[in-house]
């Protein structure tokens, strides 16, 4: 592997992440000190970048498949830049929806066109092993920006603005220093929601609604039954999921992604299985565990579906599409999980995650083989 570009990449993803998510912690009381708005207008303020980047993803990919990954993910960090630059212009309320749409736009191309420029950077037998390494530095960028903008605020929203335009800033010279990836062939014909997405992506969604679940109403399910610190049960989940991305990241290439989803499926419904019915902390957090070591590596499970589907010179659109499911998996749960939590209590939540779990296993076992390979590749061989 080309461990200068894998650096460009993983660096630049982290860092632009770093810079994206460095507002979100303060910019609810910016909107409410500054504008006097309301708790919706707040939520919309958080929250629109999600809007753009479901939407863009797949035209990300697209773009990266026709015009090179390191091109689009260096857009995508000039644009998060710029982003961040437009919180200092007195812009209002509407302007300050419109600046988070427009850094939506900037996340979907950062993540999608490095998403695949990782692929292609990895031997045949580690692309799900990288795919999952990518993620975890997408997700070490969102904790330490958040923990940044949070630690930043004290010396005032500005320092919070410039910290987020300077770590865009170097996520786009880390990305510009890495080299160049060979030409992408260029793509003919079909969609934007590519045909080997669907299915996968179909399975991703559903399985978000167990981390929905876990992310909104563990701490008040567990306060419910008396039991106290239930964000221990989240930080367990968060710390097992990079750790196991990290140490055993492997296993879908070297088992095979069919295989993999089932375990991960089984995983993630037990854990949430466990969390319903504990009746302590202890039980609780080993829920967390055993549900961060199955939902890990579903993702890159999946996606090497995905991979293993789609034409090399459509890639990139596949997996923009692709990750457009998470996005949409969290939109629907998020307000349908509150809908189970206010009808039928806070135990259904996690109940009605685990059976979501098992129907995205059974959506992914639909999902079409491709030309059986000798039992020595057994990493493509579903």
């Amino acid at each position: 592997m080309n461990r200068r570009a894998l650096i460009g990449v993983f660096g630049g993803l982290f860092t632009g992440y770093v810079g994206l998510t460095a507002a979100i912690p303060v910019l609810p009381g910016f909107v409410t000190e500054r504008y006097g708005a309301a708790d919706f207008t707040v939520g919309l303020v958080v929250m629109a970048t999600a809007l753009t980047a479901l939407l863009v993803r797949p035209v990300a990919g697209y773009l990266a498949d026709r015009h090179g990954h390191r091109n689009v993910m260096r857009l995508g960090a000039l644009v998060v830049a710029a982003g961040g630059a437009l919180y200092f212009a007195p812009i209002g309320v509407a302007g300050l929806v419109a600046d988070r749409l427009l850094l939506g736009v900037g996340e979907a191309a950062l993540f999608t066109a490095g998403a695949v420029w990782t692929v292609s950077l990895a031997p045949h037998n580690r692309r799900a092993q990288l795919i999952g390494l990518y993620g975890v530095s997408m997700w070490g960028g969102i904790s330490a920006g958040t923990f940044l903008g949070a630690t930043l605020q004290r010396y005032g929203y500005g320092a919070v603005w410039a910290f987020s335009v300077a770590l865009a800033l170097i996520g786009f010279v880390l990305v510009s220093l890495a080299p160049a990836p060979e030409r992408p062939e260029q793509a003919s014909g079909g969609g934007l929601l590519l045909r080997p997405a669907l299915l996968p992506g179909t399975a991703l969604a559903l399985a978000a609604a167990g981390y929905a679940g876990l992310a909104a109403f563990v701490v008040l399910h567990l306060q419910a039954r008396g039991i106290g610190s239930g964000v221990v049960v989240l930080s367990a989940f968060s710390l097992v999921y990079a750790g196991t991305r990290l140490f055993i990241g492997h296993l879908p290439d070297k088992v095979g992604p069919r295989r993999m989803v089932i375990w991960c499926g089984a995983g993630e419904a037990a854990g949430l299985l466990i969390i319903a019915l504990a009746p302590n902390l202890p039980v609780a957090v080993a829920g967390g565990v055993v549900m961060g070591v199955g939902f890990s590596l579903l993702h890159p499970s999946l996606a090497l579906m995905v991979m293993n589907l789609a034409d090399k010179a459509k890639q990139g659109a596949a997996i923009g599409a692709y990750t457009s499911f998470w996005d949409l998996g969290l939109a629907v749960w998020g307000p349908l999980i509150g809908l189970v939590a206010g009808g039928l209590g806070y135990p259904a939540v996690f109940l009605v995650g685990a059976a979501c779990s098992v129907a995205a296993v059974g959506v992914a076992l639909c999902v079409r083989q491709p030309a059986a390979q000798s039992p020595a590749q057994p990493a493509a061989a579903s």
